[in-house]
């Protein structure tokens, strides 16, 4: 329940400045007014002097760290801290971890939860898992979130961490996700990247009507309906102006993960991050063909020629991508025990040095199998329709 600023402010103070304070960190801002830094760091270090607060924060281009003696002093640079409109506080003492998020309308959401702690560990080494977005955050339980459905989240977060400069551009971050269905991870991006000081601009984009009322419905409650809004369409039509600099698309079926690659790249997105799901069309078309030689065998059973469908699918993709100038790495965002659909195409546009050979090497590809992926179908499509720039480069 959201209560009174300057009560949970009170009670963050007294944790920054406690003897049993591990680790706290602001970021994030608040509606309107950005604070002075991006993020703060907070932690007690022990110096030949005796223990003194560590404080390091970052203006979004390097980080500046003080030490600064216990007592007054650090009182004051705590207040100091507490001043700045942060949006977010995460302090984690040797008895609890606490988050405080303020809302829209300024008041205050205060999460407390007990440090989860091994017995006799020794320290340095007794802090549970550091999530990407605290297990305790109000997202979670509004969705109902389970253990795996955390560890999803943060696995993503990681993915999507790795993708993105660090700092984050200026300005507005733009961001779409193609399929949200019930848009856990379209919040959770935004969480994290506000968390982070970014001002994302989300829309999620799911066919049915019922989950966009359902989503507006849960961004109102969640206090984010002025940066994440929803609307109703297919991955290749639906309507999203201005074009987006970051491009979603986790677990779209089958040639929806093409759909969401190819308006991507006619969007000329800065990053993409797509979680395929399901590879019928290359499998239909390699069991209709006639394998090279000597290969036969590979596709001779089904289940062989389903997982290699897999596989040829998403070179492809990761291939053809590579000729429009993206880097692209093929990694798998979690493990398969939590979901055996976790391969991911991780895409930044530009530094590509010779797509030439990305060219042939993906020529030679459908060449020898005899297919045409869906996504080469779209982009031509798009070409020909002046949507998309004729590919050039070395």
């Amino acid at each position: 329940m959201p209560q009174s600023l300057t009560d949970a402010l009170a009670d963050i103070r007294s944790l920054l400045l406690s003897p049993g304070l591990t680790r706290a960190v602001a970021a994030g801002r608040r509606r309107g007014a950005p604070p002075v830094v991006t993020r703060a760091e907070l932690r007690l270090v022990a110096l030949g002097t005796g223990t003194h607060l560590q404080i390091v924060t970052s203006d979004g281009a390097r980080p500046a760290t003080r030490n600064v003696p216990l007592g007054r002093r650090a009182e004051d640079a705590v207040d100091e801290l507490l001043a700045e409109p942060f949006g977010n506080w995460h302090v984690e003492t040797a008895d609890a971890t606490v988050q405080l998020r303020v809302t829209k309308k300024g008041a205050a959401q205060l999460h407390r939860a007990p440090a989860d702690r091994a017995a006799g560990t020794p320290a340095g080494h007794d802090r549970a898992k550091q999530y990407l977005l605290a297990p305790d955050d109000p997202l979670f339980t509004a969705i109902g979130a389970s253990a795996a459905k955390r560890r999803q989240v943060d696995a993503f977060l990681r993915a999507l961490a790795a993708t993105l400069p660090d700092p984050l551009p200026d300005g507005p971050l733009r961001v779409v996700d193609l399929g949200c269905g019930n848009a856990y991870l379209t919040f959770a991006a935004y969480r994290y990247l506000h968390d982070r000081g970014a001002r994302p601009l989300v829309v999620g984009v799911d066919v049915r009507d019922d989950q966009r009322r359902r989503n507006t419905a849960l961004a109102a409650e969640l206090g984010c309906a002025d940066e994440v809004r929803f609307v109703a369409g297919t991955i290749a039509q639906a309507p999203v102006d201005p074009p987006p600099d970051l491009v979603l698309a986790l677990h779209a079926c089958d040639t929806a993960t093409d759909e969401a690659l190819a308006r991507a790249v006619a969007w000329q997105a800065r990053w993409v991050l797509a979680a395929p799901c399901c590879h019928h069309d290359i499998a239909v078309q390699l069991r209709r063909g006639q394998p090279p030689a000597p290969y036969g065998p590979l596709v001779s059973a089904g289940i062989l020629r389903e997982r290699f469908a897999d596989v040829l699918t998403d070179t492809l993709r990761a291939t053809l991508l590579r000729t429009y100038g993206y880097r692209v790495d093929v990694v798998e965002f979690i493990d398969s025990q939590h979901t055996p659909r976790n391969l991911l195409l991780r895409a930044r546009r530009g530094g590509v040095t010779d797509r030439q050979a990305h060219r042939r090497a993906y020529a030679e590809l459908v060449d020898q199998w005899s297919v045409t992926p869906r996504l080469q179908t779209l982009l031509d499509r798009a070409r020909a329709a002046a949507r998309l720039p004729m590919v050039s480069g070395s």
